[in-house]
């Protein structure tokens, strides 16, 4: 768990780094969900996962990613098993 203060701090220093453009918003397509829901079918019982698991790896996908970074491991698992290269 992180201080106020340093939360604070953290959500400032991602603003900054928005605002300069290492970070782009971009709209969530309604296919980046359905394709969370069939990973989450098809994979999460056999090796575990999250909601948010099952989102970041499905907006990789439908975005287009080539590498999926993470320092998760069972991101990186369920990376892995739809066919992502993770590092």
């Amino acid at each position: 768990m992180i201080s106020d203060h340093d939360a604070v701090r953290v959500y400032s220093d991602f603003e900054a780094d928005r605002r300069r453009g290492p970070w782009v918003q971009v709209d969530m397509p309604v296919t980046v969900f359905e394709t969370a829901i069939n990973i989450a079918k098809k994979h999460v019982e056999r090796m575990g996962g999250r909601t948010l698991d099952s989102l970041h790896v499905a907006s990789a996908l439908e975005f287009g990613a080539e590498r999926f970074w993470t320092f998760d491991e069972r991101q990186a698992k369920l990376a892995r098993a739809v066919g992502l290269k993770t590092s």
